[in-house]
């Protein structure tokens, strides 16, 4: 994200003995779902409401809504493990990454791993980084 001098330092460490972290996007009867694989667990909002009370009805994707601002800081916290960096940098990441990500292919979920969440993180404001989807 455009800005940030150092966001690896608000990363927790990983060793590459980690896992990659993988957040898993998707519908079930209608509902918005995201898993993160590396540990078999639900995403929820209650966390990152603590921070941000945007939608305590759950998470969303794929514009820029009250859903998707809840999905935003529950990514970064979750991964970062850092509540003020999360707070500080959530609207920005809902803009470049979350509002982009789609339930497409044959699976119909979005994939967003670590390496795309650190590419979106290390991006300049001379580049822009876009995660695989």
């Amino acid at each position: 994200m455009s800005g940030i001098s150092d966001p690896r330092s608000h990363v927790q460490s990983r060793t590459s003995a980690d896992p990659d972290v993988i957040y898993v996007g998707y519908r079930r009867r209608g509902t918005a779902i995201v898993e993160k694989q590396s540990d078999q667990e639900q995403l929820t909002p209650e966390r990152s409401l603590k921070l941000a009370n945007h939608s305590p009805s759950g998470f969303e994707w794929g514009y820029c809504g009250s859903g998707p601002a809840q999905l935003a800081p529950a990514l970064l916290l979750d991964y970062t493990g850092d509540e003020a960096f999360a707070l500080d940098h959530y609207q920005e990441f809902k803009t470049e990454v979350v509002s982009q990500l789609e339930c497409t292919g044959p699976n119909g979920c979005w994939r967003l791993t670590s390496s795309d969440i650190d590419a979106v993180l290390h991006e300049t404001p001379d580049e822009s980084v876009a995660p695989t989807i």
